[in-house]
């Protein structure tokens, strides 16, 4: 018997979530060193910043006044509604928590260059893909919560050097993500009706968890050269695994 529609996407979400990444366990492990933190607080970044850039795109799909209303609400919950406010915001704070200036984190031609691969990626399939493509994709939200919990205990007990202050993004994406994902999940659950539709949906939030492993797999190697030994290094392209597959 075949897996419900809503059931196969959670567990897509689940099973192959960037939780499972060895860089993020070694995270939440406590094992990363300074620069390990601060790299992948920068390189995020380039990923945070074009949240609202793909929400946008999204919010133009849309047909109904009622629906783009909904989906607006996610780029001013990154923007902010004014200076000051805002994911975006509280990321920068991140950054100088942990001894970054947020000029730094703004400059863009520090980031790693499968970084900046995986996230075009990203924009460009919300800006290319159908409506159903795009919000399916959104549906790692769905890990979101879990995630965030798990990463403010490690920071609190590995990372005290970064004040608390820093953490107030994770704070606010355990409400946030459960309330998007939620919004999320009913569209699509409502848009996918045929069997082709919903191959559609399921494919798409594959591709998203795979630029996200993407984004990790650059952090990880950071700028070392190809074959450099050292903590982190990634196994031959064989070995490794992803959401539980060779």
């Amino acid at each position: 018997m075949s897996m419900p529609f809503e059931e196969r996407l959670r567990a897509v979400a689940r099973d192959n979530y960037h939780d499972r990444h060895p860089f993020n366990i070694r995270m939440h492990q406590g094992e990363l060193t300074p620069d390990e933190l601060r790299r992948w607080i920068r390189n995020r970044f380039h990923y945070q910043r074009h949240i609202p850039v793909k929400d946008a795109l999204i919010t133009a799909k849309l047909r109904t006044p009622d629906l783009r209303r909904l989906w607006l609400r996610r780029i001013q919950d990154h923007d902010g509604q004014q200076p000051g406010e805002g994911g975006i915001e509280r990321w920068l704070r991140l950054g100088e928590a942990a001894g970054l200036d947020r000029s730094l984190l703004m400059d863009e031609t520090g980031v790693l260059p499968g970084v900046r691969l995986a996230v075009d990626g990203y924009v460009n399939f919300c800006r290319l893909g159908s409506p159903l493509e795009a919000v399916a994709a959104s549906l790692t939200e769905l890990s979101a919560p879990d995630i965030m919990r798990t990463r403010i205990d490690a920071f609190e007990r590995h990372y005290r050097w970064i004040d608390a202050e820093g953490l107030a993004y994770f704070r606010g994406r355990q409400s946030q993500g459960r309330r998007d994902s939620k919004e999320a999940l009913a569209l699509v659950l409502d848009w996918a009706r045929t069997e082709g539709e919903q191959e559609q949906a399921v494919a798409a939030l594959t591709f998203k968890c795979q630029v996200l492993w993407a984004l990790l797999d650059a952090v990880e190697v950071g700028e070392r050269p190809v074959g450099d030994d050292g903590p982190g290094e990634r196994p031959p392209r064989g070995e490794r695994s992803f959401g539980g597959r060779p």
